[in-house]
């Protein structure tokens, strides 16, 4: 079992201390990011296991092998340094601001002036907590296929690589529930971690339970804490599909910064935390041991190819282009396409005698479905001719 406060203290000390040699000298990467995360500036703290890779080889290893446990020390080790980086006042942003605030304002008022204790220690750090923490992989960490990420994986920091397929809209999730009691008018705070909770009834401070009064929660939803929301699908490259099988998916959960990073159709690499998925009710009944899997993602990047990059710098023939004007909706298949060129303007043999004989070009399109075959050779049906008349001249447009 490791000591995680002696871990929690090598993230501190690596947080203070790394650097980076500038032009004007040292440069603190991250002691910096921390001066902009105290002042509300900045959101997300990413940590490169590289750059923690250089000063202790085996806790970037342990990061990778635990990384949901290491995200939250580093969590508690950047709360706990926060203060010491705050160089002026925050200014106001939201409505939680103007509730920890007046909260915290309002404990230090009620304190005796023999304590010491700091005022934060009574709620929840998930709920004071204005960042966000999140690993990037390490640089010979490998992007995996969706089908190569098996149960050995649970709980480890994975690169994913795949197209996505479906996002849901973003929308706000609680991370803090706060409930006011009825009777006391005590608060009470509820962090949740996953995507199901019970809401707390029964008031638990101490004056209900003497005075019995039973006194019941309501949510408070101005002062609890939401964050943003996003439910990807990725499915796997084609490459990665072995031949006669179906490709698999993924469900990749994205958080915070991490949304509205990729929409349908775009090639990412999803680098975070392989997870299963707690169930609940009668679900969890019937289904037993067996439980879903998700990635919960600590950092989204598109990889999609420019059409320079495709095609490198060259300038493309007339053959070309008219091949890829071909359904262009669909990606790739270029030697389909420019054989479906030739089937569509290829003509027939004739003998001297003025005889037709038949194409010599015959295509057959095999595959596993969805590949586009249908849609390929449709595009030969699908040409039309229309008609134009401006006013100044008439024009035949061949589409």
């Amino acid at each position: 079992m490791p000591d995680y406060q002696a871990e929690k203290d090598k993230a501190k000390r690596f947080l203070a201390e790394f650097y980076v040699d500038g032009d004007g000298g040292k440069i603190f990467k991250y002691g910096e990011q921390l001066v902009k995360i105290a002042h509300r500036e900045q959101v997300e703290l990413l940590l490169e296991l590289d750059d923690i890779a250089e000063i202790d080889p085996e806790l970037a290893e342990n990061i990778v092998e635990n990384a949901r446990r290491y995200k939250q020390l580093f969590e508690d080790a950047v709360f706990e340094m926060l203060p010491d980086y705050k160089e002026r006042e925050v200014q106001v942003k939201d409505a939680l601001d103007v509730y920890i605030e007046h909260r915290l304002l309002l404990e230090q008022r009620n304190r005796n002036d023999t304590e010491t204790r700091d005022p934060r220690n009574k709620y929840p750090p998930e709920l004071l907590r204005r960042f966000e923490v999140c690993f990037k992989h390490l640089s010979r960490q490998k992007a995996s296929a969706v089908r190569e990420v098996k149960a050995d994986n649970i709980g480890k920091l994975v690169v994913v690589r795949g197209i996505v397929t479906r996002c849901t809209e973003v929308k706000p999730v609680v991370e803090v529930a706060t409930y006011t009691c009825d009777q006391c008018g005590a608060e009470s705070y509820q962090p949740i971690s996953s995507q199901t909770f019970m809401p707390l009834l029964m008031c638990p401070s101490e004056e209900c339970k003497v005075n019995k009064a039973g006194g019941r929660l309501y949510l408070q939803t101005r002062g609890s804490k939401f964050v943003k929301f996003q439910d990807l699908k990725i499915q796997e490259h084609s490459d990665q599909v072995p031949v006669g099988n179906i490709p698999r998916s993924m469900t990749v959960i994205a958080k915070g910064e991490t949304t509205r990073l990729a929409v349908p159709g775009d090639h990412i690499a999803a680098t975070g935390v392989f997870l299963p998925m707690m169930k609940t009710g009668f679900r969890q009944l019937s289904q037993g041991l067996l439980s879903e899997t998700f990635l919960e993602a600590h950092r989204i990047v598109k990889m999609n190819k420019m059409e320079d990059d495709e095609m490198g710098n060259e300038e493309l023939s007339d053959e070309e282009i008219r091949a890829l004007s071909e359904a262009p909706e669909i990606y790739g298949h270029e030697d389909i396409k420019k054989a479906l060129l030739l089937l569509l303007v290829g003509g027939v043999d004739c003998t001297p005698q003025g005889m037709k004989i038949r194409g010599n070009i015959n295509i057959l399109l095999m595959g596993d479905p969805g590949v586009a075959r249908v849609k390929c050779s449709l595009t030969l049906i699908d040409l039309h001719l229309e008609v134009s008349t401006p006013q100044d001249e008439e024009a035949l447009v061949l589409v």
